[in-house]
């Protein structure tokens, strides 16, 4: 087993929790892990984008 070093925190396989992954299909959320191969694969490849916020543009007085 392998040790994870985190700053000043070490951790051991044991003590690590695994991070369940949900998504929004059809309106409603689901976790990745429950979908069939096909939908896993189609999920691995989406592709994500981040919006920036536009700077506040100030109110006339």
């Amino acid at each position: 087993m392998s040790d994870i070093k985190i700053g000043d925190v070490i951790l051991r396989e044991s003590e690590r929790q695994r991070c369940e992954v949900w998504t929004r299909v059809m309106g409603y959320h689901r976790p990745v892990s429950a979908f069939n191969p096909g939908k896993q694969a189609e999920h691995a490849e989406r592709l994500h984008f981040r919006e920036d916020r536009l700077p506040a543009e100030p109110r006339a007085a």
